[in-house]
């Protein structure tokens, strides 16, 4: 299986290599937040309470890798979806491949190239905007965005050869992903002493406010066994979960 995921793999690089806009296209929307909403962040940061620890640069820019990965690896689909019309999935059904190998292939591309982003954005942040976070913060947190993407690209993957729709598909991951953006906290961060009592209640309920946090407190250096385990915890169980879903439902639409 390990010898088929890294064929699938090596496939996949390939054919990201050879167009690169995909650069640009999934860093665009986190650097528009970053240039035009992060100096905003900086005077409401100093003159309110209940914001979380640290700069508008600790708040905003662990809270973009999570936007990142949340909109870039939900819509891994696409990919799939396309090989699915042009027949690519029909002749790997006809393979030895291990059906579990085609799915942690894509899943492992798409991990790699989120995380190729991510550090461009850290980078961005360190350079323009002075973002002082530890070494090992910042590191852990490229491993929470690794695991994030490889949730969600599970997800994507599943639920595209569910639909098998290019129209249904985007329609039904714009339904999920912006409630799940505006309760996650990654724009504004909910916590009590900004938010009313019921929203923050139902920002609660959203996993991926906890992986928020954790992303958050890694970044300023905290490394308390708070806000790092629920969100680490929440996590590993979502990976796990995604994988297990994804891995299924390649293995019946390919049998």
């Amino acid at each position: 299986m390990w010898r088929d995921t890294w064929l699938i793999f090596k496939r996949d690089m390939t054919s990201a290599r050879r167009n690169m806009a995909w650069i640009g296209i999934g860093i665009m929307q986190p650097l528009l937040y970053m240039f035009l909403f992060g100096p905003l962040l900086e005077p409401v940061i100093k003159h309110t309470p209940g914001f979380p620890p640290g700069d508008a640069w600790t708040v905003l820019t662990p809270a973009l890798i999570i936007q990142l990965g949340l909109f870039s690896s939900s819509f891994a689909g696409f990919g799939l979806l396309a090989d699915y019309r042009s027949g690519v999935v029909e002749r790997m059904r006809v393979t030895p491949a291990s059906r579990m190998a085609l799915l942690l292939g894509k899943v492992l591309t798409n991990a790699v190239m989120m995380l190729f982003q991510a550090v461009l954005i850290i980078v961005l942040a360190l350079v323009v905007f002075d973002l002082d976070a530890p070494l090992g913060g910042v590191l852990l947190s490229l491993l929470i965005a690794g695991l994030l993407a490889i949730a969600l690209a599970s997800m994507s993957f599943g639920l595209a050869l569910r639909i098998k729709s290019e129209e249904a598909f985007p329609a039904i991951l714009q339904a999920v992903l912006i409630p799940v953006l505006l309760l996650s906290g990654i724009i504004m961060p909910i916590t009590t002493g900004l938010a009313p009592d019921w929203l923050y209640a139902v920002s609660r309920i959203n996993p991926f406010t906890h992986v928020v946090d954790a992303n958050r407190a890694v970044f300023r250096g905290d490394f308390a066994m708070d806000a790092l385990f629920t969100g680490s915890v929440v996590l590993l169980v979502m990976a796990v979960l995604a994988v297990w879903w994804g891995a299924r439902t390649f293995q019946r639409e390919n049998a």
